[in-house]
């Protein structure tokens, strides 16, 4: 069993940035972890995505913009978010997956303005 805990939601304009964390607790063996994020009347999409060896890849949307990086010391993950745009504006959510296991945190608000 794996359990997450988002933080760093909030609110920024147009060209901002911010920064979400994921803290990871649990079963962390091999364990892959990646951000979606869903916005009002679309469905949930991936954003990042790091495996457990360190390879990262990023939605085109967000690619330059967003990096996401691991501390396994620490178990969380996190979302650098910058050059934010209005239509970033989602609920981001932490995710961990191994074989066919995913895991879900309970999501953080991003908002960003015109």
């Amino acid at each position: 069993q794996v359990q997450l805990v988002e933080s760093g939601g909030g609110s920024v304009q147009a060209g901002g940035s911010l920064r979400l964390s994921c803290a990871a607790s649990g079963n962390m063996f091999s364990l892959n972890m990646d951000w979606y994020r869903q916005a009002p009347g679309k469905q949930r999409e991936l954003v990042a995505v790091i495996t457990s060896d360190g390879s990262t890849n990023y939605a085109d949307s967000v690619k330059g913009r967003f990096t996401i990086s691991g501390d396994s010391a620490k178990n969380t993950v996190v979302l650098q978010m910058n050059s934010l745009k209005p239509e970033d504006t989602a609920v981001y959510y932490c995710s961990a997956y191994r074989g066919l296991l995913r895991y879900w945190g309970q999501g953080t608000q991003v908002t960003v303005s015109a």
